[in-house]
């Protein structure tokens, strides 16, 4: 015998099933923004801004996040990029 039949060989179908699973996983645990709209977005704006996370640049017309270093000319901008930065620090455990 020269080996095992390649035709047994499952490693590439295992394989393929984790990079599924795990794709599944991240999406699960996704933060949806769509849900968004200027009411919310001015609400965690106030809420940033009250907490030093957000800093308005008046005569820029900007809002600058703090942590981040990026600026925004819209609140709703603002409040969908928090969201997905917050998701992204809380899962990678930088937010513990």
């Amino acid at each position: 015998m020269d080996g095992p039949d390649p035709h047994d060989d499952t490693s590439a179908d295992y394989e393929q099933f984790e990079r599924t699973q795990l794709a599944k996983d991240r999406d699960a645990a996704g933060v949806d923004t769509a849900d968004v709209d200027d009411g919310t977005a001015q609400s965690l704006v106030s809420e940033l801004i009250d907490a030093d996370v957000v800093t308005p640049v008046p005569e820029d017309q900007v809002l600058v996040h703090e942590p981040s270093g990026a600026s925004f000319d819209s609140s709703t901008q603002l409040a969908v990029f928090h969201r997905g930065w917050s998701a992204g620090r809380d899962a990678d455990g930088e937010g513990e």
